[in-house]
């Protein structure tokens, strides 16, 4: 009966060292179970991540883009302007120079304008002298047969 005694303590034995690698292997499970869930945790917020890196290049080739053309868009308007600006010029020069000319041809009209008077005058003068020398002649022949 020792015998079946001893049996038995050991088999109590093997079945608390059995119970305990139950325990373990149940630990285990859990602590696998937990790292799988953190895993797919971790592989969702990989993919978070993959998505928004995706999403940031995107925007900054569309950004490089939008500058690139910004960029042409830029030196264009600058030619442009500077095309305008020669044109500007070149307009007002030619209304310098259209200023001057008229301005010469307001003066040189004046100037004729001035001589015409003068001669008018002039030729009025002979005209009115010469009225006036008739009429005094006219009246001192009257006057001389009244006396």
């Amino acid at each position: 009966m020792e015998d079946s005694g001893a049996i038995l303590c050991q088999i109590s034995v093997y079945k608390d060292m059995l119970d305990q690698v139950n325990s373990e292997i149940e630990a285990n499970i859990q602590v696998t179970k937990e790292i799988e869930s953190e895993i797919g945790k971790c592989s969702e917020i990989e993919s978070a991540f993959f998505i928004r890196e995706s999403e940031l290049t995107r925007l900054f080739l569309t950004s490089q883009f939008e500058i690139s053309g910004l960029i042409s868009v830029t030196d264009d308007s600058r030619n442009s302007m500077k095309l305008l600006e020669d044109e500007i010029c070149g307009l007002r020069n030619e209304h310098s120079e259209l200023l001057r000319k008229l301005t010469e041809r307001r003066e040189g009209f004046v100037k004729m304008c001035i001589e015409f008077q003068r001669e008018i005058s002039v030729d009025e003068d002979r005209e009115l002298r010469s009225i006036l020398l008739e009429k005094e002649f006219l009246e001192n022949e009257v006057g001389a047969k009244e006396h």
